[in-house]
């Protein structure tokens, strides 16, 4: 799989929430998938991560989820971004990383995020 690939399917899956609209996801994520979010929960298979994604439908609208930049080492991707939703009428971003892997059947089978506040200082500059 070339890397031009994987950022396709990343991206692919990042708009997915944007759009609100996953019915393609089982051709980017392998049935055994693992996934762990930056704030700790962790979600084991296709079948977990469809029950996630209808429980945050219902509470959360992803505004932007911007990739930065994209990092490659051979079947693994990092990729840096940029996250903003709403929840009831408060909205929320931050930046983050997510370590993704692929497997030989050019799907995702696994998805580790981190965060970081988006606000940043600079206390001796």
């Amino acid at each position: 799989m070339t890397a031009l690939e994987k950022e396709t399917a990343i991206t692919a899956y990042f708009n997915m929430w944007v759009q609100r609209e996953f019915s393609k996801l089982d051709t980017i994520f392998a049935k055994d998938i693992y996934y762990c979010e930056c704030y700790g929960p962790e979600y084991y298979g296709l079948s977990e991560i469809y029950q996630w994604i209808e429980a945050m439908l219902q509470k959360q609208k992803v505004l932007e989820w911007r990739i930065k930049r994209f990092f490659h080492e051979n079947d693994s991707v990092i990729v840096e971004w940029f996250f903003r939703e709403q929840q009831s009428s408060i909205i929320h971003g931050f930046d983050g990383v997510s370590i993704i892997e692929f497997q030989s059947d050019r799907k995702i089978h696994s998805i580790k995020e981190f965060e970081s506040k988006s606000d940043h200082i600079s206390p001796y500059h």
